[in-house]
């Protein structure tokens, strides 16, 4: 892999509910609460989607130092509506934050989209179509009518937030060691269920149902089917990563898991892998919630921020995403950046 490099990264949080108080105002079930371990949700009362990748991308831009003419790319991933209708995302945080001419291109890669933009940035810098930086962006709102937070995927918490990463062949605070995805179309009817398709959004149901999706396609091919080739497709990928950088799972300082709920977690990563929870920024994600495609760049902003690496550390990023696909990403931490305390 040719040498590439994180120069910045941040998140758009504007505020935060807690789980206590939807199951007392009666949102959110309390087995979901206690099943899930969440203490808090981020939540968006009135931005976009669209408005806190913009937010979080400027910042971004300005901790790595660059400008206009230092944007060669810019990847937005998302899962949900932006703010508004037929209307390119991308193009929007580009004139709000960048300003320039690069190609602006939007990701729906669901859950796994931050990862599959760092892939596609990363080639297209390496292949010299770019020689600066890429700004990768995610964002989601899960609001209502559309998306019920608590109970649209029971196992985990939807947030509201924007992360940013800014990724350079000009250098960095830490260096890209490996990054793979992989995809099993199989389980693509997981979240789509048997529904016939649509004329337009949410024709079926709403707010959207995906328990009801899983419970179609598992009568049909079985659990163990299902959970098997998921399990195998996020091994794969792990296992390509961490070859291709070189590096063991038990090198890593931390590893960044999806914000899913604590159950959820046990039995796709904790337990398989054998990564103890402290290695892993569950102690934050518990209290942010399911960032859609983000989960990854705000977890490594957090541990960036908070001052808890430290040059040398190995980083290893994990996620997954409907559809089916997966993804890894091994960094490696070369010194703390400015904008961020020391460890």
């Amino acid at each position: 892999m040719a040498d590439t490099y994180l120069r910045g990264t941040s998140v758009r949080l504007p505020s935060s509910l807690l789980v206590a108080d939807a199951v007392a105002d009666g949102s959110c079930p309390p087995g979901i609460a206690r099943a899930t371990g969440t203490v808090s949700v981020a939540h968006s009362p009135h931005e976009s989607a669209a408005e806190m990748a913009a937010a979080a991308a400027r910042t971004a831009l300005d901790r790595a130092g660059s400008g206009p003419g230092d944007v060669d790319l810019l990847l937005h991933a998302d899962t949900y509506h932006q703010g508004q209708d037929l209307w390119p995302a991308a193009s929007y945080i580009q004139r709000e934050a960048v300003g320039n001419g690069c190609p602006a291109i939007e990701i729906r890669q669901m859950s796994n989209g931050g990862i599959a933009a760092l892939d596609l940035a990363t080639a297209y810098l390496a292949a010299g179509h770019g020689h600066a930086d890429a700004l990768l962006t995610c964002a989601d709102r899960f609001c209502p009518p559309g998306i019920d937070r608590w109970r649209t995927d029971p196992g985990t918490p939807y947030a509201d937030g924007a992360s940013a990463l800014v990724l350079s062949r000009r250098g960095g605070f830490a260096r890209l060691r490996s990054v793979a995805v992989l995809a099993d179309p199989d389980l693509e009817p997981l979240h789509r269920g048997d529904e016939p398709f649509s004329p337009a959004p949410f024709t079926h149901r709403m707010p959207v149902d995906f328990e009801e999706a899983k419970k179609a396609f598992v009568s049909r091919v079985g659990m163990s089917y299902a959970i098997t080739r998921a399990h195998q497709g996020q091994r794969t990928v792990v296992k390509q990563a961490l070859a291709d950088a070189g590096a063991e799972l038990d090198d890593a300082r931390w590893v960044v898991l999806p914000h899913f709920g604590q159950r959820r977690l046990t039995s796709i990563y904790h337990q398989p892998f054998g990564i103890d929870p402290a290695r892993t920024t569950w102690d934050w994600s518990r209290t942010v919630g399911h960032l859609g495609a983000g989960d990854q760049f705000a977890s490594l902003d957090h541990l960036l921020t908070s001052g808890k690496t430290a040059p040398g550390d190995l980083i290893v990023l994990i996620s997954v995403g409907a559809g089916y696909s997966w993804g890894c990403a091994v960094i490696e931490m070369l010194r703390t950046p400015a904008w961020a305390p020391t460890g």
